[in-house]
């Protein structure tokens, strides 16, 4: 099974997809993994415009992996429908199941806060400032997906629904 995380920066995403994959033993995939690796190995480093770089990468990662029947979850803004498309697309292309879940903070005070005191788990990562999240392009979803408001669950709380809403089992 493929589960596409969708979210802005500093809603809990990266937080819930990691304890998700933890409970299910399921490849984990972070964009900002794989998109700081890229600019760690090329000479320009931080100045490196990334573009799509990241998120085709991530496709065939968890298109390969969902082929070897590994259960994957990717962590990414996945700001636009043609991202989010793209990842359904990779579960279809290989006949496994996905689930679109998507982290909001409705609660912007709190949103706020977390943006503004995240300190960086990945070397050499620059965390986008409140002013970058709040102006950031993120397309309305166009589809029916699943979305948790961190404001009103808990990250465990946030794991456990979608656990219960999808065909893979916590004793996988």
């Amino acid at each position: 099974m493929l589960i596409i995380f969708s979210g802005l920066p500093g809603t809990g995403k990266s937080t819930i997809a990691h304890l998700l994959a933890e409970r299910l033993k399921a490849v984990y995939l972070r964009i900002d993994t794989i998109e700081q690796a890229i600019r760690s190995a090329d000479s320009e480093g931080e100045n490196m415009a990334m573009g799509p770089t990241g998120y085709i990468i991530a496709y065939e990662v968890a298109r390969e992996n969902l082929r070897i029947g590994s259960t994957v979850i990717t962590d990414s803004v996945n700001p636009m429908a043609l991202t989010r498309n793209a990842y359904r697309d990779v579960a279809l292309s290989v006949n496994v199941p996905f689930l679109d879940v998507e982290i909001i903070c409705s609660n912007l005070d709190e949103h706020r806060l977390r943006v503004e005191n995240r300190t960086p788990d990945i070397k050499g990562f620059t965390l986008p400032d409140w002013q970058k999240v709040i102006n950031r392009h993120y397309e309305p979803w166009d589809r029916i997906h699943l979305q948790l408001d961190t404001a009103k669950l808990s990250a465990l709380q946030c794991v456990d629904k979608i656990i219960a809403l999808s065909p893979v089992n916590s004793g996988h």
